[in-house]
């Protein structure tokens, strides 16, 4: 199975990165962009074969490893 894991900043949390890529988008003239968020996705095999059971590894590993709950949230997708 296929896991994607996409990790992006909780609303409220500063986001330099996106800060800098809307200053960027500005700067090359395209003024009519805003509320620019940057997150990050993460993608890998297993070799779980029930989507549910796949699903629970992949939350564990995100609330172990891939996010920080403090500052982060996340969404998984199994395929």
């Amino acid at each position: 199975m296929k896991a994607k894991v996409q990790v992006f900043l909780k609303p409220g949390v500063l986001d330099v990165q996106g800060k800098a890529v809307e200053a960027a988008l500005h700067g090359l003239g395209w003024s009519d962009v805003s509320g620019v968020r940057v997150g990050r996705t993460i993608e890998f095999d297993l070799t779980q074969t029930d989507a549910a059971k796949a699903e629970a590894e992949v939350k564990a590993m995100c609330d172990k490893l891939l996010a920080n709950a403090v500052i982060e949230s996340y969404r998984v997708e199994i395929a």
